[in-house]
């Protein structure tokens, strides 16, 4: 496996127009005008040996420490590095010694380009299944982005529980990643195209939902959906019908238990969202409005870096809705991305965030 992909992202691909597929380059959802200028600003080389499979921005960066698992050659890292602010800090982690080799040549270059005094990234070789071992600290993240990187893992259990073990408490796992409509036969698991392609090793979104339990993780919360398509005829004679979507969950390291429903206010303090803020497919919360939300919802909004953006009070009182798809949400990405082509024809992309933001680690 380790052999195989490092293989197959350091020497058979050399730019996105290698890929045989258009499953680890789909995106899940539009960019925001900020997060392009700073994507304009990576070194171009590091852009063109970028494999992912959708854009990986949560809100609320600026002073925070976020680790990048599988950052290849960096390309979101340096985008991440404008938004957390000379305070904060990226690691990226990857055990592509090629692709590292790309990312670590420009770091001093996007300090420059960034106007900091020093740089505010750096990059481990290592595994997303050992991240410990590679001398990353226990409780020492604020967040983990993933960008179609656990789907290359075969112990994603494991990718999973070392996550859990670097977040702080409150910390997130925020990622991207490729999902399937079941569970894969060996056939498809084991041919090596279609794993370094994202699919063969492509998650059935039922066992995310068993894993994250199993390791401590608050329920996924879907962000985004969008439909994958394989134009590669004798790819898709093996795949059959399974189909796949590129979709992005939002996984929390907060207390359990808490099943009360409350009634949140959103006060318009994260920047780039100041008037609504879609914290997923389900909640959108617009500024100054009345919002029930269910236990979980109000265990994250309270225990997370988003407390200090929330007023809090218990549920029963008069409320507004707050555009949910439905009313106890929704988990299936296959589901998210029929409920947005009823909503909107011939459009295969879902998503509820729009405009990300760049705001509030305390």
């Amino acid at each position: 496996y380790v052999r195989n992909v490092k293989d197959y992202y350091g020497k058979v691909l050399k730019k996105s127009a290698d890929l045989m597929s258009n499953a680890c380059v789909t995106p899940a959802k539009s960019v925001p005008a900020f997060i392009r200028r700073a994507l304009e600003k990576v070194h171009p080389e590091v852009t063109d040996r970028y494999y992912g499979c959708g854009l990986v921005v949560p809100e609320c960066l600026e002073g925070c420490r976020v680790l990048d698992l599988g950052s290849g050659s960096g390309r979101d890292c340096y985008m991440l590095s404008q938004l957390v602010g000379e305070t904060g800090h990226v690691t990226g982690i990857d055990m592509t010694e090629d692709q590292l080799d790309v990312a670590r040549t420009y770091v001093d270059h996007h300090a420059k380009e960034f106007g900091y005094k020093e740089s505010n990234v750096s990059f481990v070789q290592g595994y997303i299944e050992a991240l410990t071992e590679a001398g990353l600290e226990k409780n020492s993240f604020d967040i983990i982005i993933s960008n179609c990187v656990v789907n290359l893992s075969p112990d994603k259990k494991r990718v999973l529980a070392e996550a859990y073990s670097v977040l702080k408490d409150g910390g997130e796992l925020y990622f991207s990643d490729v999902y399937s409509s079941g569970r894969l036969t060996e056939e498809i698991k084991n041919h090596k195209v279609l794993w370094g392609e994202c699919l063969g090793g492509a998650l059935w979104w039922k066992d995310l939902l068993q894993l994250a339990e199993e390791v401590g993780f608050s329920p996924p919360r879907l962000v985004t959906a969008s439909v994958i398509t394989v134009d590669n005829k004798e790819l898709q004679d093996i795949l059959g019908d399974f189909k796949f979507v590129s979709a992005t969950y939002r996984l929390f390291k907060v207390p359990k238990g808490n099943t009360k429903p409350s009634q949140v206010i959103y006060n318009g303090s994260i920047t780039g969202v100041e008037d609504s803020f879609q914290f997923d497919c389900q909640y959108t919360f617009k500024v100054d409005n009345v919002v029930e939300v269910d236990g979980e919802v109000a265990t994250i909004l309270t225990q997370s870096r988003f407390m200090d953006d929330f007023t809090f009070q218990p549920a029963g009182g008069r409320s507004v809705s707050c555009g949910a798809l439905t009313k106890a949400g929704i988990v299936d990405p296959f589901e998210l991305v029929l409920q947005l082509e009823k909503q909107s024809p011939g459009s295969a992309t879902g998503g509820c965030c729009s405009t990300q933001s760049a705001a509030c680690c305390k």
